[in-house]
């Protein structure tokens, strides 16, 4: 599948999309993780939806994964943060998906994420011409929705979403500070504490009536309260009983 894709009359860009999926033998880029926030911030996202039910077979989410294009004829890939792609074909028999390509294999990505590195704001990367800059490949190529932006180190979260000009407008946050991802059904937002070792912000989900989406350790701690609250009710009913000479003692 083949696409063409004008520019403004600013960039005189035109560039020449092409939908193939990569070869098996396509050796692809293989650059460490930056800092060791990036796969745990990515991972606490994708604990919550799978707690809640959220991930179906048909969808991909995935960290730091190769998103690709033939730009040009030139191969592009880039592997952002975390990644939401609503419906995907399936994997053949056997096969371990090693990146994605967007038309030929599913559909767009309807999310995608970089949390900030200490470098050089590739996140924001406008390049126009090829392997091009971050920005450009998910607003102008892939023309993905929804373009999160997120520094740990403050907690400041830019939600950009791609606007009918085909360039991406920075979102206002709700009154709870959250932005709603329509594509998911779900706000996004930041919350300050505590996992995996680490204290710090994180972004986190929130369903539409504001109830947050557990992790697992949390999950476990609110049983363990639920359990507790039914105990100590029936310790003080048990008692009450027993001061009303109706239940015997040892029951």
């Amino acid at each position: 599948m083949t696409q063409t894709l004008s520019k403004s009359d600013e960039t005189k860009n035109q560039y020449t999309v092409t939908w193939e999926k990569l070869p098996d033998d396509f050796k692809l880029p293989d650059d460490p993780v930056e800092n060791i926030d990036q796969p745990l911030l990515a991972a606490a996202l994708r604990e919550a939806l799978d707690i809640a039910g959220f991930i179906l077979a048909s969808m991909l989410i995935a960290s730091n994964f190769g998103l690709c294009a033939k730009v040009n004829d030139k191969t592009v890939v880039k592997a952002p943060d975390w990644v939401y792609v609503p419906s995907v074909l399936p994997a053949e028999p056997g096969e371990v998906r090693r990146s994605y390509t967007p038309n030929a294999e599913g559909e767009v990505p309807a999310v995608v994420m970089e949390f900030l590195s200490d470098t050089d704001g590739s996140e924001y990367s406008n390049k126009p011409t090829y392997p091009y800059g971050k920005w450009r490949f998910y607003e102008r190529i892939l023309q993905v929705p929804i373009y999160v932006i997120f520094e740990a180190k403050s907690g400041v979260l830019e939600v950009y979403r791609l606007s009918d000009s085909g360039e991406y407008e920075l979102q206002e946050a709700d009154a709870n500070q959250r932005f709603w991802i329509e594509s998911m059904g779900l706000f996004l937002g930041v919350w300050e504490g505590e996992k995996s070792q680490r204290t710090g912000y994180w972004l986190r989900w929130w369903d539409e009536n504001g109830n947050l989406l557990l992790w697992g350790a949390e999950r476990v701690e609110q049983e363990r309260q639920r359990a507790e609250e039914e105990r100590q009710r029936a310790d003080r009913l048990m008692a009450y009983l027993r001061s009303q000479g109706i239940a015997p003692d040892g029951i």
